[in-house]
């Protein structure tokens, strides 16, 4: 008789069982958030060397997977769920968005294709489109949603590379400045940009583009017989949150028939509250957007987007056919995914942000995203205030960054052993950068869970731990 091969299909209780225990041990852990650590890097490289393992040849019982998870992996980390995640910049984590990506897995539904899940790719459709009209961008354009900026990013100067260079990509010259993010200058050199083309230019003393750098550099690059096409504009810098004069660099764009891209990944979504909009004006100038709802709109890693203003530039930098597509077809008005991005086979990623949005509504994360603003503001005052402390930059959305001057002594080895010292303590996690060679300390409040109350310990735990330290100097 042949052997069946094991039934992979579980039944309708176990199923049941498996889910209930995952949703127990999730709602257990965020609520536990608050009373954990920070951070827990103790020995991490003994504890992975410890989990290397050959392939499994028979199961495991669910159970003891799920706890060697909760309790032997997962804690073995930076915290970046919890309120007092500080560092680099936070990636949200709403508890819907969990229950999306669940329901978008389980009925593994394909939206690459518009015909194979028409209500699903318009539901996805239906949150570019909300994107687009909220940062301003006519009804032309179009949009995917990625794993993050990254690959955001290099669709953007993938479209760009095809719409002004076309294949004659030799000469393409791109600008930014030497605070973009390095997701820019990767996505150049994937996209086939020689790397003797990237101009990085110097910023003004608050970190922000100086247009008149770009001008006399693209001025430079046409004598040459070089060919400027893209130049990128920062709405929110990684390293100090700067917002560089969109404007100003969209009049050069426009002058030089550059296309314009704005990395909107870390800071582009507070132009849904008033005062970000404020600081944001100009981004609707753009040719192309990124951003990321997994910072901005707190959904978990792995929910990056890009829009672009001239939706058919987009399709045509990407669109590619093959006999084994010929069956699907796209009505007017909507979009078939796979002819406007590098990904064929890809999950249903907008369910994540389209779930939180309805079940909230804007007006919730324009009020977090003000908040924060608020809480950046209240909290780079009270560096300002404090004796000792000094800040590098002005925060123009919410990352200060900040450093302790010693009255003698190394500086930057003082703040090194400070940071160590505060993410050690594992009651705080920060992170840092340099700023014109010199070590700073990064603050960036993101988190929807992320608070005064929050914001106000934060402070209080580095000031102790800057008077401590000093005392043993």
């Amino acid at each position: 008789m042949k052997h069946l091969p094991t039934n992979l299909e579980l039944s309708p209780a176990a199923m049941q069982r498996m889910g209930e225990a995952c949703v127990r041990a999730v709602v257990e852990h965020i609520a536990e958030l608050p009373h954990s650590s920070r951070s827990n890097l103790d020995n991490i490289v003994e504890i992975a060397k410890s989990l290397r393992e050959p392939p499994p040849e028979t199961g495991t019982d669910f159970e003891p997977l799920l706890n060697f998870l909760m309790e032997r992996v997962f804690p073995i980390s930076i915290n970046t769920a919890h309120p007092a995640y500080m560092g680099y910049i936070p990636g949200g984590g709403l508890y819907p968005s969990a229950i999306a990506d669940f329901l978008a897995a389980a009925t593994n539904r394909y939206v690459g294709a518009w015909y194979a899940a028409p209500a699903a790719a318009r539901l996805e459709a239906n949150v570019l489109e909300w994107f687009a009209e909220l940062m301003g961008y006519p009804k032309t354009s179009r949009g995917i949603m990625t794993t993050g900026g990254s690959l955001a990013n290099f669709s953007a100067v993938v479209t760009a590379r095809k719409h002004i260079l076309g294949d004659d990509i030799a000469k393409g010259t791109l600008y930014c400045s030497d605070q973009t993010h390095h997701s820019v200058m990767k996505a150049a050199m994937l996209a086939g940009v020689p790397e003797r083309n990237i101009r990085l230019l110097e910023v003004d003393e608050n970190f922000r583009a100086i247009p008149e750098h770009f001008e006399k550099a693209i001025k430079a690059d046409l004598k040459k017989g070089l060919k400027p096409f893209l130049l990128v504009g920062n709405a929110g810098t990684t390293n100090t949150g700067a917002i560089d004069p969109l404007h100003e660099l969209a009049d050069i764009s426009e002058k030089y028939s550059l296309w314009y891209h704005i990395d909107g990944a870390y800071g582009g979504f507070f132009n849904l509250c008033t005062e970000g909009k404020r600081k944001l004006a100009g981004l609707e100038r753009s040719d192309s957007m990124v951003l990321d709802p997994h910072k901005g709109l707190f959904t978990p890693y792995g929910c990056g987007s890009l829009l672009v203003k001239d939706g058919e530039c987009l399709r045509r930098a990407h669109v590619l056919s093959a006999d084994y597509m010929q069956d699907q077809f796209t009505p007017e008005g909507e979009i078939n995914f796979t002819e406007h991005s590098p990904e064929l086979s890809r999950s249903f990623r907008g369910l994540q942000v389209w779930l939180p949005l309805k079940l909230f509504g804007l007006q919730a994360f324009r009020e977090n995203l003000a908040e924060k603003l608020q809480l950046t503001q209240w909290m780079y005052h009270r560096f300002l205030a404090e004796p000792g402390f000094e800040c590098l930059s002005v925060p123009d959305l919410s990352v200060i960054t900040f450093r302790y001057r010693l009255q003698r002594g190394d500086i930057d080895s003082f703040n090194r052993r400070l940071l160590e010292n505060i993410v050690k303590s594992k009651k705080l996690f920060l992170s840092s950068t340099l700023l014109r060679g010199q070590f700073v300390i990064r603050v960036c409040i993101l988190s929807f869970r992320t608070h005064q109350a929050e914001v106000e310990e934060a402070f209080e735990i580095v000031k102790a731990a800057a008077r401590e330290l000093e005392q043993t100097t």
